[in-house]
């Protein structure tokens, strides 16, 4: 598979999202998705503190063992474990840190991310914890999640001539563009900056076995979710975007190309893009994924571009 630069570190194209270990896979489907991925080339593997409830980094710790050093681990900090671990101050950061290198069984993470930005800390308090860390060798690059292209350029000041973010990771699919509106995608490429997408299947959307007007299927993301938390569900479920799914579904039937395909070589076809983050949850989405980077011609690309906006 062919790699992309995130600051230092060389990615696969395709990266694995780590938040269904601890939550709807145990050991043995942990190991068997990392095993799965690293047969099919993928080195980036993507995780946080908060997933599984903070079982995720250990579970991949484990499913990795003596292959810690042949990929590239990233990890995120800063969403709410519980009442006292949460936020962006510098004592917590460097705390954060040694709870997740201890967690996933290894003395440095390659990319050490802010997961939300934090307004009641500046973000300068926040990089020169982050620097410090990378300092003493506990983290090789720094990047964050959810921030916005004013966002990044205020922390690449707040850096100095220290490190400074070299990715960002926000949603971005052909159901979620918000990254071309919001100048996120403008910003990384003024200031250097990999973008890595996280929801690029949109909840589900995008592997084909949604159909709008039909039932969601058990086991699906999307069903899981409309049973447990329907309001949330409310927003992938609105007209709109179901249109513009079945539009994207027709073509991808009539192009003979799978959607699944479309969506991951439409997202790398933006050179800003530096690895498309999807979770899995078994060796079978692992292989699929990994094979579903194509070069687009330009009509392919432009009509996605219609029918996605």
């Amino acid at each position: 598979m062919k790699k992309r630069s995130i600051g230092s570190l060389q990615v696969s194209e395709v990266g694995i999202g780590c938040n269904n270990f601890g939550m709807r896979l145990d050991f043995d489907g942990t190991k068997a998705v990392v095993d799965s991925a690293i047969e099919n080339g993928i080195n980036f593997f993507d995780t946080a503190d908060i997933y599984g409830g903070t079982k995720s980094e250990v579970l991949l710790g484990q499913a990795l063992g003596s292959r810690r050093a042949d990929v590239i681990i990233a990890s995120k900090f800063g969403m709410p474990i519980d009442e006292q671990r949460f936020g962006a101050k510098p004592d917590y950061v460097r705390s954060a840190c040694e709870d997740s290198l201890k967690r996933l069984g290894t003395d440095y993470i390659d990319l050490y991310q802010l997961h939300y930005p934090d307004p009641t800390v500046p973000i300068a308090d926040t990089i020169g914890a982050m620097q410090e860390l990378v300092a003493q060798g506990k983290v090789r690059e720094i990047g964050c999640s959810n921030f916005t292209g004013d966002q990044l350029r205020e922390a690449k000041i707040a850096a100095g001539n220290g490190p400074s973010f070299v990715s960002v990771q926000n949603q971005y699919s052909l159901l979620e563009r918000a990254p071309e509106r919001d100048g996120v995608l403008d910003a990384c490429e003024e200031l250097g900056i990999g973008f890595l997408p996280f929801y690029p299947l949109a909840n589900g959307w995008l592997t084909g076995k949604i159909r709008p007007g039909t039932p969601l299927p058990e086991g699906t993301r999307l069903k899981a979710m409309k049973d447990s938390n329907p309001e949330r569900s409310a927003h992938w479920l609105n007209q709109a975007i179901e249109a513009k799914a079945g539009a994207l579904l027709n073509y991808a039937d009539e192009a003979e190309i799978s959607i699944l395909d479309l969506a991951f070589s439409w997202l790398l076809s933006h050179p800003q893009v530096s690895s498309v983050i999807a979770g899995a949850s078994n060796p079978t989405q692992v292989h699929s994924n990994s094979t579903s980077v194509h070069t687009l011609s330009q009509e392919i690309i432009s009509t996605l571009n219609l029918l996605s906006s």
